[in-house]
């Protein structure tokens, strides 16, 4: 699929005049602009929204973006949101601004966005006549999960947490402790670990969410060279007397037949 432009569009008329680039309350910009952000970046990060450059455009408050070459997470659930109503398979930091702007639409008739891009064949439209929604609401339980991955970000300025991107390429926060973090002896910054964590899963997805740290879990796969020499020096001991090992095994079984 080519580079795509995707034009985000808030229509607010709810302060008695429609929002415009001319005029808009700053808060509502602000909110706005902030949400678009998150929902283009995802859970999954796919687009460095730092570096991306938007428009604004005319025709209420529309944000546009620059052609964004390679985004297939963002183009699957644009087409997905066009397809249905149906929100539980979506990237969840998308999800959850969908189920924003649906809130926001239902509390006032003036408040609508507008999601377009040339490779759909029509807007998304997210008003007080959508029902955009996840029904997977009862699908969540608390566990207590190991997870494995690598660590891409830890600690944080308000709020200590960790980024693990997992082996499926998704990325996971997870929020911990200052003072754990802080007694962390081990560098595992960049480096594969393995978390305890506690969290809610949904089992219809599969996916986990609002996890906290409970631990470090030291992880190291491997082949304990030591030991395997151990384990096979006594296994030479206990054959030792054995003149054809493959002939007393198959004397065991009843014979080679």
């Amino acid at each position: 699929m080519e580079a795509q432009r995707i034009t985000v569009a808030l229509i607010d008329r709810s302060a008695g005049y429609e929002a415009t680039p001319e005029r808009v309350r700053l808060r509502s910009l602000a909110d706005f602009a902030a949400d678009v952000e998150a929902f283009l970046r995802g859970e999954s990060r796919e687009i460095d929204t730092a570096q991306l450059e938007v428009s604004v455009e005319p025709g209420s408050v529309a944000i546009q973006t620059a052609p964004i070459p390679a985004a297939p997470l963002l183009f699957n659930d644009l087409e997905a949101l066009l397809g249905g109503e149906r929100l539980d398979r979506l990237d969840r930091r998308r999800r959850e601004i969908v189920e924003k702007w649906q809130k926001a639409a239902r509390a006032s008739r003036e408040v609508s966005v507008r999601i377009g891009a040339p490779f759909l064949d029509r807007p998304i439209l997210i008003s007080i006549d959508s029902d955009y929604r996840s029904d997977d609401a009862d699908q969540w339980v608390q566990v207590e999960r190991y997870v494995r991955g690598e660590i891409e970000d830890l600690g944080g300025v308000s709020r200590a947490n960790a980024h693990v991107r997992l082996p499926d390429g998704t990325s996971l926060k997870v929020s911990a402790d200052r003072e754990l973090l802080r007694n962390e002896k081990t560098n595992r910054l960049y480096k594969m670990a393995m978390l305890r964590v506690r969290a809610q899963y949904n089992v219809l997805t599969h996916e986990l969410r609002d996890a906290r740290l409970m631990e470090f879990v030291e992880y190291a796969p491997g082949i304990d060279e030591d030991e395997l020499a151990r384990m096979t020096r006594r296994g030479a001991q206990a054959w030792n007397d054995v003149p054809d090992a493959t002939s007393w095994v198959d004397d065991l079984r009843g014979g080679a037949d």
